[in-house]
């Protein structure tokens, strides 16, 4: 296989500056979004309908879908829930269609329409997602979802914990890939005391949902890859 390109977008705010018509995108949003959209999949959902606005998300309050909506770590009023990952249980999701809309996550999601494909990356698959990933001739761009634009610690960890395991891949990385790895070879050791100093880690704990940090962190307990197909979420076959 020919070398491929791997790099590492830490904000969408720099996603112009990458060509992904020929990329898979790997969409990463450790707290929360991300990681409840493996969640779901996994436990079951039929799709996931990521949207932009809050307002996109009620245009479907008369479908039998459920109803997601999360604006700054909070469930906006009105919804059925957020992006807790313990509301995408499988006595809640299984067999549903969910509309989705997040702070950041949908956001990267929606802005990453122009690449070859766009799959759902976590700690919760991460292997499974780095094995499909060595099979796959595209080059891979792995997005950070960030907080509003800016740079995060979880996002750029996770990104570095794919670089990790891809590098001995025949990848050519570039410098944010490697400093990601960096960052990831600093933690890897204990991923929950290292993102204890994220500013993220500190709005949810003041929300009083640090359980959702840790659920967050569990590697490797879905084996599916949610894949973007039109305007769903699916589980790739």
């Amino acid at each position: 296989m020919e070398k491929r390109n791997l790099e590492v977008c830490l904000t969408p705010a720099l996603l112009h500056l990458h060509d992904i018509s020929n990329s898979i995108v790997v969409v990463i949003d450790i707290f929360r979004a991300t990681s409840s959209i493996c969640y779901g999949i996994e436990n079951g959902a039929t799709s996931i309908i990521p949207v932009a606005t809050v307002e996109a998300c009620e245009s479907y309050r008369e479908s039998e879908f459920l109803l997601a909506a999360e604006r700054n770590g909070e469930v906006v009023k009105g919804f059925d829930f957020g992006n807790s990952p313990f509301s995408y249980t499988q006595e809640k999701v299984n067999g549903k269609t969910i509309v989705l809309t997040t702070t950041n996550g949908t956001h990267a999601i929606n802005m990453s329409r122009s690449a070859s494909k766009i799959v759902i990356g976590s700690f919760l698959n991460i292997a499974f997602l780095c094995n499909w990933l060595k099979s796959q001739s595209n080059d891979v761009l792995l997005l950070c979802s960030g907080w509003k634009d800016k740079v995060n610690l979880e996002d750029t960890l996770f990104a570095g914990g794919v670089v990790h395991h891809l590098k001995n891949e025949d990848y050519i990385l570039d410098d944010a890939g490697i400093a990601s790895e960096d960052l990831y070879n600093l933690a890897k050791d204990d991923l929950g005391l290292y993102l204890k100093k994220t500013s993220h880690s500190e709005r949810l704990k003041k929300l009083g949902i640090e359980e959702d940090i840790a659920f967050c962190l569990n590697l490797n307990i879905t084996n599916s890859i949610p894949v973007l197909e039109g305007e769903r979420l699916i589980r790739m076959v």
